[in-house]
């Protein structure tokens, strides 16, 4: 699997008649669940993404920034395995420190989003990590790369994007209006798919013609390009009403409640935080395997990666009629134990390692087939769900819970295959992503469908 995420989108044109509903059934909604209805919310907010010339400009830095992060999922162990030659402990411990600032910051940085415009944490976010990652070129041509540097960059520049992703969440609601959430997200999650098509065989290739630290600089320029395209963005977000705040301690306290006291929120953050686990473990030695066992180069672990990139951008434009077909929690419980399932390939590609190429790539493409379905609908589900003042600090708790299983997953990886070998620590991590849709199972998925709000309601006629 190229990468683990929470996901950012869901659906295509069909998306955008499922988000058609009246302000004043929004408005209802929000006064039966006890709130007040999303700012902007109303008869005459936008119906439709395709004209918000805001969310374009949104849309554009996402994709931007996706192609050269996803380059990065390639580029990066590739560089510590093949050009610094790095044991698999020292790979799984570069994968750990891309992971651990959501341990430490994850809580923090929700409470401060909630606090600060999110658009300018995006911009300072996407600054910071330009001048990070354009030091990995630099210290090359000064002879000073080693892998300890590599780890320090790759979690300073994942810290930054703690902050970023918590913010982006944050503030796609503000730009389109939680009644057009599942076409915004259909939109984001699509490029996100097409990203990992392009990103990962670009960065193969770039590495294989310029060297790892050369190739690293496309993914510098990619943040600010990104910077660039978020300051167009004219949309500012309403002042927070002058209040006396409680600290930060009590805000994380508040988020974290509120997620563990929603069954659907704290199912959909176990769920995430087990497909974490278990993915992390096979990441931190799927590069190792893929170039020391199997022999591939760097260019054919790109077209890997890529064939995931497919598989997720087809599962971008299946989650909306899935969604409608099946019902909210059928679709993300069904979506979640086939990802686990179609993983069995990889232990089949162990035991009958002349088929391991086409199985592994069977894998790629399914599993991120199911996990991107997946994801479209739990992340426009939690937006939607979640009360404005709250968001940021829900969107970190869960990523509290599920990337930081990052590090723990990335270690106990890079430990189980020093000890046991590569194959016994992928189908380690493949068992564990066998279990993520349990959690799910305790939701209740005919009143699930019920409280769905208007974007992700579905019609009298799909039931």
């Amino acid at each position: 699997m190229g990468r683990i995420s929470e996901g950012e989108g869901a659906g295509g044109s069909g998306a955008d008649r499922a988000c058609i509903d009246s302000g004043s059934e929004t408005q209802r909604t929000a006064a039966r669940r006890g709130r007040a209805p999303a700012s902007g919310a109303g008869p005459r907010r936008l119906l439709s993404v395709a004209g918000n010339v805001d969310f374009a400009y949104l849309w554009a830095a996402q994709s931007v920034s996706q192609i050269g992060t996803q380059f990065s999922v390639v580029v990066l162990p590739l560089l510590a395995a093949l050009t610094l030659d790095a044991s698999p402990m020292a790979v799984g411990l570069l994968a750990a420190a891309g992971g651990l600032p959501h341990l430490l910051f994850g809580l923090v940085a929700g409470a401060w989003v909630d606090r600060l415009p999110r658009r300018a944490v995006m911009i300072a976010a996407d600054l910071g990590r330009f001048a990070l990652l354009a030091a990995i070129p630099l210290s090359a041509w000064q002879g000073a790369l080693r892998i300890e540097l590599l780890i320090a960059i790759a979690f300073l520049a994942e810290t930054l994007t703690v902050f970023f992703d918590i913010a982006y969440l944050a503030f796609v609601p503000a730009v389109v209006g939680r009644e057009a959430l599942v076409a915004a997200n259909s939109r984001l999650e699509a490029s996100a798919s097409a990203a990992q098509v392009i990103g990962p065989a670009f960065g193969g290739t770039l590495m294989r013609l310029l060297g790892g630290p050369n190739a690293m600089s496309v993914d510098a320029l990619s943040y600010l390009a990104s910077a660039a395209l978020l300051l167009r963005i004219s949309h500012r977000e309403r002042p927070a009403e002058p209040q006396a705040r409680p600290g930060i301690v009590s805000e994380i306290v508040e988020g974290l409640s509120a997620l563990w006291r929603d069954a659907v929120l704290r199912a959909l953050a176990l769920a995430s935080g087990l497909v974490s686990l278990g993915g992390f473990i096979f990441l931190a030695v799927y590069v190792l395997y893929l170039t020391r066992d199997l022999g591939l180069d760097a260019g054919a672990v790109g077209l890997i990666f890529a064939g995931g990139g497919v598989g997720a951008l087809i599962g971008s434009l299946a989650a909306t009629p899935a969604r409608n077909r099946w019902g909210v929690g059928r679709t993300m419980a069904g979506a979640l134990l086939l990802f686990g399932i179609f993983g069995l390939t990889v232990p089949l590609a162990i035991l009958f390692p002349r088929y391991a190429l086409p199985l592994i790539l069977a894998s790629e493409l399914l599993q991120w087939f199911t996990l991107v379905i997946y994801n479209i609908n739990a992340v426009s589900l939690r937006q939607a769900l979640t009360p404005d003042h709250l968001l940021g600090r829900v969107n970190g708790s869960i990523r509290f819970i599920s990337a930081g299983m990052r590090p723990i997953g990335s270690l106990l990886g890079g430990f189980l295959g020093s000890q046991i070998g590569l194959p016994g620590a992928l189908v380690i991590g493949v068992c564990g992503m066998l279990l993520a849709f349990l959690p799910l199972l305790r939701i209740s998925m005919p009143s699930l469908d019920d409280r769905v709000p208007g974007g992700l309601a579905l019609s009298a006629s799909s039931r």
